[in-house]
């Protein structure tokens, strides 16, 4: 545990903008995270958790202190036979990906719709991850995290976690307030594959998967789903989708659906959930570069929802072809979009 200063922050967020940080430190416990925060030079300053950095744009130098989440570990702590269920508890630095390999690799079910997504176990409470119908909820039970007033180690339920579509109540009043250090979720020993959402039942026949098909053959269908349409971050700059998919009510979605028989909609509580993909290709942006030459930045010409980092791009022109991308999709639909990644 050393705090460094003026360290850049290329290597720490998949965008891949070299911007630094004033104070540069890695914990990988709840004790060491302790001693971080009791350091005058990161008391005085404000203070920036990052884990994998793939949900977040900078635009410009941090002048806090970034405190890199290396929490590790990957365990069943419990079993119960009546419900056919186990507890796994995952280091809040863990890479998200391989917490699910390590799953299936104990035959247990319940993320295999969520493989492949960047990041770490830490963010995935923070926002809620989801993908293919499912989302971190679905399994959750508890996590720890360390409140940085005061240093102290709380455990929240799914309740006080306040969970939303790609909200929590991390991102909201509780804020900046406490560092996640372990999740616990609970998985199923019986499979139940969920194949509804999306391309995965047209993905597991290409594949070959006839019948039933494992938790192993879903995650291997959203996997070559994703990989086939997001570019990956060490090749091309990125954090994944950019922005939400929003919801409108069953009467805007009407009358958007008779001026666009082709729009996309799914069902959600409360009106229709529209992909932000389809809004921003309608709207021209799909495959556009901006930049010098053949363009620094612009959206990736596979998947609208994904903002590109070609190199040499600032994170202030990527921030304004986001803008220029809602105000476009709101002058056309009428649909406010917002921004999934945390723009600092």
């Amino acid at each position: 545990m050393l705090l460094e200063e003026n360290v850049s922050l290329r290597p720490y967020n998949t965008f891949g903008l070299d911007v630094t940080a004033r104070y540069f430190a890695c914990f990988a416990s709840a004790d060491e995270l302790r001693e971080l925060l009791q350091l005058p030079q990161v008391q005085a300053a404000d203070k920036l958790i990052l884990g994998g950095g793939s949900n977040v744009l900078f635009t410009q130098n941090y002048a806090g202190a970034v405190l890199k989440n290396e929490v590790m570990g990957l365990e069943i702590i419990a079993e119960d036979p009546e419900t056919g269920t186990a507890l796994v508890r995952a280091g809040a630095g863990e890479g998200w990906h391989g917490f699910v390999e390590y799953a299936l690799g104990q035959n247990l079910s319940g993320l295999e719709n969520l493989s492949l997504i960047p990041g770490t176990v830490g963010a995935a409470p923070l926002q809620n991850i989801g993908a293919y119908g499912a989302e971190l909820r679905d399994t959750f039970e508890r996590l720890e995290a360390v409140e940085i007033a005061t240093g102290l180690l709380r455990i929240f339920g799914t309740d006080a976690c306040g969970f939303g579509y790609r909200e929590s109540v991390f991102k909201k009043e509780l804020k900046g307030q406490y560092v996640v250090t372990a999740v616990v979720l609970r998985l199923h020993r019986t499979p139940r594959p969920n194949v509804r959402y999306g391309a995965i039942a047209e993905t597991l026949a290409a594949l070959g998967v006839a019948g039933e098909p494992t938790p192993h053959d879903v995650s291997r269908a959203v996997v070559h789903i994703r990989r086939s349409k997001l570019p990956d971050p060490a090749v091309v700059g990125n954090a994944g989708s950019f922005f939400k998919n929003p919801e409108v009510s069953q009467a805007k979605f009407d009358v958007l659906k008779a001026q666009y028989p082709e729009m996309p909609g799914y069902l959600v509580p409360g009106g229709v959930k529209v992909p932000a993909g389809w809004l921003i290709e309608k709207a021209g942006f799909k495959g556009l570069r901006r930049g010098a030459g053949a363009g620094t930045h612009g959206v990736h010409d596979r998947q609208a929802l994904v903002l590109v980092h070609h190199g040499g791009a600032t994170g202030r022109d990527i921030e304004a072809l986001a803008h220029d991308i809602i105000a476009a999709v709101g002058q056309q639909f009428g649909i406010e979009l917002h921004a999934e990644v945390n723009i600092l």
